[in-house]
């Protein structure tokens, strides 16, 4: 079990993380895409829910 901690740590040594920035700017585009996606799934529920109601 020491080991394992041991190489994880030593693994974490090797990762790159990102600034801030790139993760603030990473946050914003995934939340943009999400919202973008919601919309358009969205309008499209909204089309074929209405044509269903006109055939029903």
């Amino acid at each position: 079990m020491l080991n394992y901690f041991k190489d994880v740590r030593a693994e974490m040594r090797h990762v790159s993380w990102p600034t801030r920035t790139q993760t603030i700017a990473y946050t914003v585009v995934v939340i943009v895409v999400s919202l973008g996606v919601a919309l358009y799934l969205g309008l499209w529920d909204y089309i074929f829910s209405a044509i269903i109601r006109r055939i029903i």
